[in-house]
């Protein structure tokens, strides 16, 4: 079958994503012209998805659009930023009516999200290779008000705005991993569908004091805040938001790794001090913890005793 990148261009994501009046010039030049807004900062993001690191070959297509579109605007949601504007580079090994069914399907994934959170795909690149996915997004947060890395302070308290672990069971179970009975349905939609927090991200302006999103799990990932700014913690971890069915998956198999060290949650991780803990609380969000000056993380189990996690999160190069 003898189709042109220019046609694939075309069929498949010349019209993805929200018509926007800022954009003056978008796919099919050599660039795209884009009007930024004034006293905003822009706020830009990129992740690279591969076939057999990220996804498997059997994975729904478009599920897989939503999640590629979705890990970058949880990058905005973690800076507290308004998104905008993508851009999509993928790879494909070839193309034949299967890979044109998938391509349909991808497109639709990532079309529903981008329309859904206001977002214009404006350019991008198509080429032969094997299987990979890279999105880069932009995105609008005022330059005073952008969520950051290095605030957290001794006293603040440590919040999650969503459970942890679930996408890590998913996984597990895939992997051949006896995690019980049960509908699963749930577990699958947080590991190939997550859902970006970019509502409570901008409501975190001026509220949290530093902010990661979770991708590679909560230790390594608030870890990052820690070192960032020059503080420790404390988790209680009877205080972390799981799942009926991780909870007791934690429980049969005593293993607080799942939720610390699992990835994939795209939840935001965040420090705030103790006087939005009203507030926070009606947003929903999770207080796990506190900053402290004793550098370090220490997870305490619900009998007391201290949990020593995995802090170093997915690393693509570890074993190198």
């Amino acid at each position: 079958m003898s189709v042109s990148e220019f046609q694939l261009i075309q069929r498949y994501f010349s019209s993805l994503g929200q018509s926007r009046g800022d954009v003056i010039l978008g796919i099919g030049d050599d660039c795209a012209l884009l009007r930024p807004r004034p006293e905003e900062a822009l706020a830009v993001s990129i992740d690279t998805l591969v076939e057999g690191v990220h996804f498997s070959p059997g994975d729904d297509p478009e599920s897989l659009g939503h999640k590629a579109l979705a890990v970058n605007l949880s990058d905005l949601a973690a800076c507290g930023a308004e998104p905008a504007w993508a851009t999509l580079a993928i790879a494909l090994p070839g193309v034949n009516t299967e890979r044109l069914q998938w391509l349909a399907g991808f497109a639709s994934g990532f079309d529903a999200l981008a329309r859904r959170y206001g977002v214009s795909l404006v350019g991008g690149d198509t080429t032969r290779g094997a299987l990979s996915i890279t999105v880069q997004v932009h995105g609008f947060v005022p330059d005073a008000l952008a969520l950051r890395r290095d605030g957290a302070r001794e006293g603040d308290g440590i919040y999650l705005s969503g459970m942890v672990g679930d996408a890590a069971l998913a996984l597990r179970r895939r992997q051949g991993v006896d995690i019980g009975g049960g509908d699963f349905s749930d577990l699958e939609a947080r590991l190939h569908r997550p859902e970006p927090r970019l509502a409570l991200g901008s409501q975190l302006r001026g509220v949290a004091t530093a902010a990661i999103d979770v991708s590679d799990g909560l230790a390594a990932d608030l870890g990052h805040i820690l070192e960032r700014s020059g503080v420790g913690a404390t988790l209680d971890l009877s205080a972390l938001p799981l799942s009926p069915i991780v909870a007791a998956f934690v429980t049969r198999h005593d293993d607080w790794a799942l939720p610390l060290s699992g990835g994939d949650d795209y939840e935001l991780c965040f420090t705030a001090s103790n006087q939005h803990r009203a507030r926070l609380a009606q947003l929903g969000c999770h207080r796990i913890g506190r900053v402290t000056a004793e550098p370090g993380l220490r997870c305490l189990r619900p009998d007391g005793e201290i949990f020593a996690p995995l802090v170093s999160g997915y690393e693509h190069f570890r074993h190198d």
